[in-house]
């Protein structure tokens, strides 16, 4: 995370800069473009076409949230300045401290699999990244795997409220597991990995002409190679 202003205490883990948070152009205007609303000053919106499916959807899990659990919607609405369903190349959501954003893939919303409470866990979860880096927490490298245990175990609680989620509670019990004994998946270079893959998926996803999937596909060689020669140089 990028960082301008003067340091200020975090609550005993990693003290770091305040983020400048200065959205991209595209981002901007991406933003311009979709359709949204705000509700309890939380704005929520989307990039989709009519009738908006995945933007219904996250509309019905916030409210899932306000009904079952107030304070965890009261923090989702003091953290989070918007939640956003957009095509994300490499994961299913993301904190964009650029837009203090929890920012959903539009693929992973609509799916029929997907249930409100894992969209709505997922945006604690998210919202849960917005309050650490709040509090001056960066999401650096070597503290990934206990930031997302932080995140995962506030997900715990909330579904704790909801019946039905036992299903959903073992999962997410599981991947706190796996994160602690498999950090590397969380590596800058497992980052990179994904997000070559995702953006080719992403293009494919958009029925992206073939000629652009394969410039796609020049552009992640080219980059590689220059971290190659980069490493071999040190």
């Amino acid at each position: 995370m990028q960082s301008s202003e003067s340091p200020r205490k975090s609550r005993g883990l990693v003290v770091v800069r305040t983020p400048d948070r200065k959205p991209a152009r595209i981002k901007r205007l991406n933003l311009w473009l979709s359709t949204g609303s705000t509700t309890d000053g939380l704005w929520v919106g989307s990039r989709e076409n009519k009738p908006y499916p995945g933007l219904r959807r996250v509309e019905q899990a916030l409210q899932l949230i306000k009904d079952s659990d107030p304070l965890n919607y009261a923090r989702v609405v003091r953290h989070l300045d918007r939640v956003w369903v957009d095509l994300i190349p490499a994961s299913v959501a993301l904190y964009d401290s650029s837009l203090n954003a929890c920012v959903i893939d539009e693929r992973h919303v609509v799916d029929p699999a997907t249930t409100l409470e894992r969209i709505a866990s997922t945006i604690i979860h998210e919202a849960t990244h917005a309050r650490l880096e709040g509090w001056g927490i960066a999401y650096v490298e070597r503290d990934r795997s206990r930031i997302e245990a932080i995140c995962q175990r506030r997900e715990l609680k909330f579904l704790a409220r909801l019946p039905e989620s036992e299903a959903l509670r073992e999962e997410i019990a599981w991947s706190i597991e796996w994160y602690d004994s498999n950090v590397d998946d969380l590596s800058d270079a497992s980052f990179r990995h994904r997000d070559d893959q995702g953006m080719i998926e992403a293009l494919r996803h958009v029925n992206a002409p073939n000629w652009l999937v394969r410039f796609a596909l020049w552009v992640i060689w080219r980059r590689r190679l220059r971290r190659f020669a980069a490493q071999a140089a040190k």
